[in-house]
């Protein structure tokens, strides 16, 4: 006797827990017995918080889990150059700016430590020019892309043959902020893809060759001028 009444004591609770197990939510995993051993209280990145244990918070549906960083942060490397590269670029937007940083900033000697390394980054600028502003400076950056073409000359990229006078740093400004027509690349490429890109422009100012002698020279009062009144 006592045997069937354990047995039915026993059936009936688990008939129990299966009932309250089941929900209708077709994604929902089931009841949840200590949803705090596998459920964090802290808020983690990537984790939808608007449905908790089958229940919806629609205040949390709108609230962003990954907080955003401070301002001034930069990736963590072990590599001193590129944590040096990764540095917040302190200038802003204007073609004030844009002058000064062409004076005052100068690439980072890693990039162009000797030609082989010069010509490497050169190439890489290459690639990263040919995906981002071929459609609109061209192949040669002689302001001839498709977009160009298909504006019906709505608006002409200057030819970079003709913007000698632009420094690295004007350049890395420029791509940085954008100038005129040119949107800022800021957030589609990183410092490192570009000063890259500056590279290679800088290249292509000069009829495609690098002229390292150039990079690292200081500007003249004459040069600091002209550049200036340009």
């Amino acid at each position: 006797m006592n045997y069937l009444n354990t047995y039915k004591l026993s059936l009936i609770s688990c008939c129990l827990i299966f009932m309250v197990s089941c929900v209708k939510h077709p994604d929902s995993p089931g009841y949840e017995y200590m949803p705090d051993m596998y459920r964090s209280q802290a808020i983690e990145a990537y984790v939808d918080y608007g449905l908790v244990a089958d229940v919806e918070h629609e205040e949390l549906k709108t609230t962003i889990s990954a907080r955003i960083p401070v301002e001034g942060t930069i990736p963590y490397t072990e590599n001193k150059d590129m944590a040096s590269i990764n540095m917040p670029f302190n200038y802003g937007v204007g073609e004030d700016e844009r002058i000064r940083a062409g004076i005052e900033v100068q690439i980072p000697q890693s990039y162009i430590k000797d030609s082989l390394t010069a010509d490497f980054n050169k190439n890489e600028g290459k690639k990263l020019y040919d995906i981002m502003c071929t459609h609109c400076h061209g192949d040669k950056g002689e302001g001839n892309g498709k977009v160009v073409k298909a504006s019906g000359d709505l608006i002409v990229p200057p030819a970079y043959v003709t913007l000698k006078d632009r420094t690295l740093g004007s350049i890395f400004h420029t791509i940085t902020h954008g100038k005129n027509a040119m949107g800022p690349h800021g957030s589609q490429m990183n410092k490192d893809e570009r000063w890259k890109v500056a590279l290679y422009v800088r290249s292509l100012q000069n009829g495609g060759d690098l002229l390292l002698s150039e990079l690292t020279t200081p500007k003249s009062t004459n040069e600091v001028t002209q550049m200036k009144d340009n």
